[in-house]
């Protein structure tokens, strides 16, 4: 018998586990929706137009994602992705009249 180091112990055992299909569906979840609140937060904190636009739409490539069929992600998440983005579609807005309200009128 080979004497193996810890590390490949370790990683013989990781392989050989099963994962169960919730458990990867729940963090196909989180990683979708906490991602795009991390957007969102990153979004309202922008100073310029440019960064509110990337992360806006970094929100909408979460969303898009929950829409594909058949990728486990549940509906609650898909809501609350939804409101996230419609939240953030209406910071965007505000932050822009803001902006707008502020800049100097040209001749």
């Amino acid at each position: 018998m080979k004497n193996r180091t810890r590390s490949e112990q370790l990683a013989t055992e990781k392989s050989q586990q099963q994962r169960s299909p919730m458990m990867i569906a729940n963090n196909i979840n989180h990683i979708l929706v906490h991602g795009a609140q991390i957007s969102y937060s990153k979004l309202r904190r922008a100073g310029g137009h440019s960064a509110r636009i990337f992360y806006f739409a970094e929100i909408g490539v979460y969303l898009e994602v929950s829409l594909s069929s058949g990728s486990g992600i549940t509906r609650d998440a898909r809501e609350r992705l939804s409101e996230i983005h419609q939240e953030a579609l209406n910071t965007l807005m505000v932050a822009n009249r803001l902006e707008n309200q502020r800049a100097p009128k040209k001749s």
